[in-house]
């Protein structure tokens, strides 16, 4: 299989070198996306870089690792590549790891790998506690709003993808900034791919995180809660109608109900001053209890059907287009 890296570069001089020379044999392409850097960080390795591999890809106008991301996809998917691995250009991503990423893929066991800083306990002690405890709320969230309750740390961007993978996805969607990583999550929900999270340790230099406390608490949850949305349509009732779908409808009709029924009857024996009968109250509980064990029903079925097909077997007699 032919492997590429993509790289995208904004303000990473002073790391970039390092990062390609750390690169192995078992790369063939190595696609760098100067994303309208201020250091020029393109020209800097045009005129520094010896490793024959290199690519400098250019935007003109600054697009976000989203961005520059999906450039080097669209052009690993020209090249024919086969898989294509995401290192950051800061040195904060071991490149030496690169061949576990891609065993998984190779082997036809998964369409995408990440890696994951959760795995062992001892990784997370150079992690600072407010990422720490930020990355495992986001890896929740996550969970519920892609389906794959197998993966933790979201927002890890060392990833590998199988191009058919590639292939099958709206990369015009994508989003371009710092949502990427979950939204790719999401995008490889709908198609069902399977993702497989890679152990790996937490590397910080002296780098300052663009990724602001701001983007996390404000712009995130609308996003996770338009993809949680989006899928539950896709997944339980566009692609297919199962008996998660019914426990749904049927969870969701319950329950409001059930509040309306109690809530309409709690507020009229205030007015009146009389207390509601057993069976009032009954006819509100009874169905707002079924309602939650239909949802928890449906709840579990949605974390017992992770996807476990690879989408690279499933589409391995289709030609490349």
């Amino acid at each position: 299989m032919k492997v590429a890296v993509a790289i995208p570069c904004y303000k990473v001089k002073s790391h970039i070198l390092s990062v390609i020379e750390g690169i192995g044999a078992e790369v063939d392409t190595i696609y760098v996306v100067d994303d309208c850097c201020p250091e020029q960080s393109g020209n800097f390795v045009i005129e520094n870089n010896q490793d024959e591999r290199v690519k400098v890809l250019w935007h003109s106008e600054n697009q976000g690792v989203g961005g520059a991301i999906v450039t080097a996809y669209q052009k690993a998917l020209e090249d024919d590549m086969d898989i294509v691995v995401k290192v950051d250009g800061d040195g904060q991503m071991d490149p030496s790891l690169l061949p576990h990423f891609i065993e998984p893929i190779i082997q036809g066991r998964a369409d995408y790998t990440k890696g994951s800083r959760f795995f062992t306990l001892e990784s997370l002690t150079s992690m600072p506690f407010v990422r720490k405890f930020g990355n495992a709320a986001l890896s929740f969230i996550n969970k519920v709003s892609s389906g794959y309750w197998n993966v933790m740390d979201p927002t890890n961007g060392y990833t590998a993808i199988h191009a058919q993978a590639l292939r099958l996805m709206p990369l015009e969607k994508l989003s371009r900034r710092y949502f990427f990583e979950s939204d790719m999550l999401f995008r490889l929900g709908t198609l069902r791919a399977v993702v497989q999270d890679i152990p790996m340790d937490a590397i910080y230099g002296d780098e300052v995180s663009n990724l602001s406390v701001k983007k996390v608490l404000v712009d995130f949850p609308p996003l996770y809660l338009k993809a949680f949305f989006k899928r539950v349509f896709y997944n339980y009732f566009l692609r297919d109608f199962n008996g998660a779908s019914m426990e749904l409808v049927l969870a969701l009709v319950l329950m409001i109900f059930g509040t309306f029924w109690g809530g309409s009857h709690w507020i009229g024996s205030i007015v009146s001053g009389e207390e509601a009968s057993t069976g009032t109250v009954m006819l509100a509980v009874l169905p707002i209890i079924m309602g939650f064990q239909l949802l928890l029903s449906a709840i579990d079925h949605d974390m017992t059907h992770v996807p476990s097909k690879p989408l690279q077997r499933w589409f391995s007699g289709a030609k490349k287009k």
